[in-house]
């Protein structure tokens, strides 16, 4: 495997502002020179080895824990990063038995969100093996293709999140930005396509969907019958004491 980074595509990137910024796309009009010059600096995409050496130290010298990174003599480093699982939708995971004919069973929940994972991999590793190992992780049967990971950044008090794509090196981010996750943090969600592409779906996936949906609505019957029979307990009992003991 070679040393060399993928570009940040800025055609790829989809902006998603929160904390103290506007919630719409970044304009795509002309910017300062002094912008212009802080995006290019931020776009390179590759260092020689010695500024990956120095890099490598740096961060290892700043960082707060224990998560080092190491350099190696081929010039690949590897080190630790966290991603933060925030899925809306149920996964299918591979369960522990087995059906009929030996086929190991499959079962469909939902991992619960915010959860933060450490994932030790190398500068070589692409966005899209760290999904396959994340979901690998977890024992998910699902094509990793649903899913998409995202960086979350921090500058000058705005935040915004941005879809990586499938070709650039996680670590390779880290490193540049530093271990500071609040400068920059990786998060696992769903494909934000706008709406749900069923035909993604096998059948033993949607009719697990359509387990979940019969036990979410049974769930919300009882709670609802619950409350009206708690309602009728209170009327009943104001009503007792109107009246009086009959």
């Amino acid at each position: 495997m070679s040393s060399g980074y993928s570009s940040l595509e800025e055609d790829s990137e989809e902006y998603f502002f929160t904390a103290r910024t506007s919630f719409f796309k970044k304009p795509s009009g002309k910017v300062t020179e002094s912008k212009d010059v802080e995006k290019e600096r931020e776009l390179r995409t590759e260092f020689s080895r010695e500024e990956i050496r120095q890099k490598v130290e740096q961060y290892n010298t700043v960082t707060k824990d224990h998560l080092k990174m190491t350099l190696g003599s081929s010039g690949v480093y590897t080190g630790f990063i966290k991603v933060q699982m925030d899925l809306r939708r149920p996964v299918t995971v591979r369960g522990g038995q087995r059906g009929a004919g030996g086929a190991v069973l499959e079962e469909a929940f939902y991992l619960p969100r915010g959860v933060t994972n450490t994932l030790h991999i190398s500068s070589n590793n692409t966005v899209r093996q760290v999904i396959v190992a994340l979901l690998n992780k977890f024992t998910v049967a699902d094509n990793p293709a649903k899913y998409a990971l995202y960086k979350r950044c921090r500058r000058e008090e705005q935040v915004y999140v941005c879809k990586l794509s499938d070709g650039e090196q996680p670590l390779f981010l880290r490193l540049v930005a530093g271990p500071d996750t609040d400068t920059l943090s990786f998060v696992l969600r769903e494909q934000q396509t706008g709406e749900v592409v069923w035909d993604a779906f096998s059948i033993p996936e949607l009719r697990n969907f359509l387990r979940i949906l019969d036990k979410e609505e049974q769930e919300q019957r009882e709670a609802v019958t619950r409350r009206y029979e708690a309602y009728r307990q209170r009327l009943q009992e104001a009503l007792t004491e109107v009246r009086g003991p009959s």
